[in-house]
């Protein structure tokens, strides 16, 4: 086991976590992964060679499922859990804190469970955090398995409390991103919608809302997205509203 840094060591050692931060937050910016969390848990094995297997369970429809993970044998030692209802991963996201047990095997918190990994899947340890992401609106944690018993150290312990960290921030600021986009779309279609309402009350004289039912009609009859229908009415200054499926 790594020691506890000293106080003269301190300065040092909380520059190399900044410098390690810093360096996962590029890592995980580079990844062609197709999302956070599963960059995260790529990531993880790279970083705790000691770690088999890496997976993040969020909690769906008041229900626990595997978001990403690194290979089947996660996703077999989270659904374990999620059929029990307890294990170390369940209980580090309920309870909020850090689960480190050294021998699944023995860990007379979760016996069954420890029977099943061991017999079923050959795993002995685990390491699992709480990822704070609630201001994203996303409750989850991060899981670490190994083959052997007391396998992962101090230093394990804080690559992974800098990757749930790390992980936290970048899917807040996904969830950031996407409602900023969605909400671009929804101004850029709102936009479009005004200006085909406006081109119906000039060349047809119509009030606005007379206009704007117009388009309604349309996009019913069609089964078209409102927003395309006015887009079609700003090329061509027309809008069909003659219905659709007649014999």
């Amino acid at each position: 086991m790594n020691s506890t840094p000293t106080d003269s060591e301190v300065p040092a050692y909380l520059r190399g976590v900044a410098e390690d931060f810093e360096r996962m937050g590029q890592e995980i910016a580079s990844s062609t992964r197709d999302s956070v969390f599963e960059a995260v848990t790529s990531l993880a094995v790279e970083r705790v060679p000691s770690a088999r297997a890496c997976s993040i369970t969020t909690i769906s429809h008041d229900r626990f499922v595997t978001a990403a993970a690194t290979d089947e044998v996660a996703r077999r030692a989270d659904a374990i859990q999620y059929e029990l209802g307890s294990g170390p991963c369940i209980d580090s996201i309920v309870e909020q804190a850090i689960y480190q047990p050294k021998d699944l095997a023995a860990d007379d918190r979760w016996p069954e469970y420890g029977r099943r990994v061991v017999e079923q899947l050959g795993l002995r340890s685990m390491l699992s955090f709480r990822m704070s992401v609630e201001s994203a609106g996303v409750i989850a944690g991060l899981n670490m398995y190994a083959d052997e018993p007391d396998a992962f150290d101090d230093h394990d312990l804080a690559e992974g409390l800098l990757l749930t960290t790390h992980a936290a921030q970048a899917v807040a600021a996904a969830q950031l991103r996407e409602r900023s986009e969605n909400l671009q779309r929804a101004l850029d279609s709102n936009r479009d919608i005004g200006t085909a309402i406006g081109v119906l009350m000039g060349l047809h004289r119509l009030t606005r809302d007379q206009a704007f039912d117009l388009l309604r009609i349309a996009s019913q009859n069609a089964n078209r997205k409102l927003h395309d229908v006015a887009l079609d009415v700003i090329d061509s200054g027309t809008v069909d509203v003659t219905p659709r499926g007649r014999a």
